[in-house]
């Protein structure tokens, strides 16, 4: 296992091109860290330079304390899982997780052992003797983390690995994924656009936007004070509602209602401000800020409600189920403690 070290990295195209602006991230030992943000964020990037598949054009990269800017990729004692599993059609599933060992000529009864046990925490164990063709996309994906096992790197790389897999596979893939975790203790480097993965399976997120690092912290964290406004619409689904407003007397005025000020925010008399709430935070009562039903839409355990307050349209999740119907009138609450205010010019927070 190891640590693992951004020092101001940065990455240029053609000496015009800037794609990633200075990267600072420090990345404990047998820490689960995820990379995550939209496309064209610079995370695969970034990712790939720590494997070293891509040229680094400033800043430093250290794994366990030591710089491996001019290191070959083989040299660098990491394992990549790729997101399209990257197996040899021609090899059956024992050769593709010990194809690494064999070409160190590492022992043949070593590398056999190690393939076996690899196979057993990721129950391949019966299909060792398949090929590629004959497997499920799960049980691609897990020869391809079993191939990195075996190697038994100092750091794990996943790059987007789940984003081939249907929706039900890639929740059970999760789960393995971090159970994996748990079990080896590596050091595992994450990268996806999807925010559910990165909630459900980091120890720290990353959020990354243009280039740059919009927050670090963990999934809890980043959900309770995203720092900015890209954090705060990014992480959570369904993402937080959020409007424009003016400060006015303690509270926010906007969409034709007043929104009170969580308490110690930092906001002056007049300030334009973006004012946010999770709809999870939301609940429907007797009385408070009225909104018209748009669409509903029952789920079994939840019901999300889609109103318009205004000239804007906020969404409301509750648990269990309502009588409302659309073109009803309901009126909404929320606990100001839950509420989040952000500068209307830096979009940072209050």
């Amino acid at each position: 296992m190891a640590s693992v070290t951004f020092k101001n990295v940065q990455k240029t195209y053609g000496g015009k091109v800037k794609v990633l602006h200075g990267i600072d991230v420090d990345i404990r030992d047998g820490e689960f860290v995820v990379l995550v943000g939209p496309s064209g964020c610079g995370k695969s990037t970034l990712l790939r330079m720590l494997a070293g598949l891509e040229e680094i054009s400033g800043g430093e990269i250290l794994i366990d304390g030591k710089v491996v800017n001019d290191l070959e990729a083989k040299d660098r004692d990491i394992a990549m899982v790729f997101q399209s599993y990257a197996l040899y059609p021609h090899m059956t599933v024992g050769e593709n997780m010990g194809f690494s060992l064999r070409l160190r000529k590492a022992d043949p009864q070593a590398t056999e052992e190690r393939v076996a046990k690899a196979a057993k925490i990721l129950n391949l164990d019966h299909l060792l003797g398949r090929y590629p063709r004959e497997l499920s996309g799960g049980q691609r994906q897990r020869v391809a983390m079993g191939r990195a096992i075996v190697r038994d790197p100092k750091v794990f790389l996943f790059d987007e690995p789940l984003s081939n897999l249907d929706a039900k596979l890639r929740v059970a893939m999760r789960a393995e994924i971090k159970a994996l975790h748990q079990r080896l203790k590596t050091t595992t480097v994450y990268v996806t656009h999807d925010q559910i993965e990165a909630m459900t399976m980091a120890d720290r997120i990353v959020v990354m936007h243009d280039g740059i690092v919009e927050q670090i912290g963990t999934p809890l964290e980043l959900f309770d004070r995203p720092g900015n406004l890209f954090v705060a619409q990014f992480i959570g689904s369904p993402s937080m509602n959020v409007f424009e407003g003016t400060v006015n007397d303690g509270a926010v005025e906007a969409l034709g209602a007043r929104w009170p000020l969580p308490p110690g925010t930092a906001a002056r008399h007049g300030q334009a401000v973006h004012y946010g709430i999770r709809p999870t935070d939301l609940r429907l009562a007797d009385s408070g800020v009225a909104a018209r039903v748009v669409v509903v839409e029952p789920t079994g355990a939840e019901t999300e409600l889609l109103v318009q307050v205004g000239d804007a349209r906020l969404v409301v999740v509750m648990h269990g189920r309502t009588a409302a119907q659309p073109d009803d009138t309901v009126h909404l609450q929320f606990d100001p403690v839950k509420a989040h205010v952000f500068d209307g010019k830096s979009q940072q927070r209050l």
